[in-house]
């Protein structure tokens, strides 16, 4: 542990978490590739809970201060923490779905927004800004950098690709022995601040980008966060740490080899 709590991770602890986030991933990817029109969220639910014990783990968001479900599904102008229900998809939505597991008691966590069927170009490129920012963050990280440098480049990526709202009440997180620890990694802010990059820190990114205000509000289920003047919303997560070669993202199936090098970042996996 160092800098106010922070948990900095052994090598086979950090293994661990791969095996998590390996979880989390292929537990998205069949998601991904599952939602289609007329589907419920509920149904989505099943799969991703059925999918995660197959593998070996166990979910940490089921029961977490409560939430019911498994993944979060966010559908439209829904930002984060939507509750799993009868809610059915229709051609032209989007869902977002976030996600995580445990393996012997270290955890992963990510998300991603698919589209269901064909949807407008403005939300498809919704979508592209936001995982994008979301690789701009990972990218940016350095060993002796500090957690602002994925904040202010997540932040750069948004502004620089139009006229999009940045959420900036729900942040990015430390993660290991529990879901959600220090420090946060917020979605904006000036490079140069906050602690610093180490090996064995884990951190989750997870830009949430909507087509209007950034302004949100909390349902009357006390989870789901959405956009007070209506606007879609697209949010993407990956969990990552830096070895002394790079950045290797935990709950990327490839461990982020693809798109780190079109990006020109070192990869930092085995």
């Amino acid at each position: 542990m160092f800098d106010r709590g922070i948990e900095i991770k052994t090598p086979a602890q950090i293994e661990s978490m791969r095996q998590a986030g390996l979880i989390v991933g292929t537990t998205l990817e069949t998601l991904r590739h599952t939602v289609r029109a007329g589907m419920t969220t509920a149904e989505l639910d099943v799969i991703a809970h059925d999918h995660i014990r197959s593998q070996g783990g166990t979910s940490n968001f089921l029961g977490y201060h409560g939430f019911p479900g498994v993944i979060c599904t966010s559908v439209n102008d829904e930002i984060v923490h939507g509750i799993p229900g009868t809610s059915t998809l229709v051609d032209g939505d989007i869902i977002s779905i976030d996600c995580g597991a445990i393996v012997d008691g270290w955890h992963g966590d990510a998300a991603i927004t698919v589209a269901v069927g064909e949807v407008a170009a403005e939300v498809r490129e919704l979508m592209r800004v936001t995982e994008e920012a979301l690789w701009q963050g990972i990218a940016a990280a350095r060993l002796k950098g500090h957690v602002s440098d994925i904040s202010h480049a997540v932040e750069a990526s948004i502004d620089a690709a139009g006229d999009y709202g940045i959420v900036e009440g729900y942040t990015g997180h430390g993660i290991g022995s529990a879901m959600h620890q220090p420090p946060n990694v917020p979605n904006v802010g000036r490079a140069g601040r906050g602690p610093k990059l180490v090996t064995g820190l884990v951190l989750a990114v997870e830009p949430m980008v909507s087509l209007g205000s950034p302004e949100n509000h909390t349902l009357d289920d006390g989870w789901t966060a959405v956009t007070t003047d209506g606007s879609w919303a697209a949010h993407y997560e990956h969990t990552f740490t830096l070895t002394d070669r790079g950045a290797w993202v935990l709950t990327a199936l490839d461990g982020g080899r693809e798109r780190l090098a079109a990006l020109g970042v070192p990869y930092g996996g085995p």
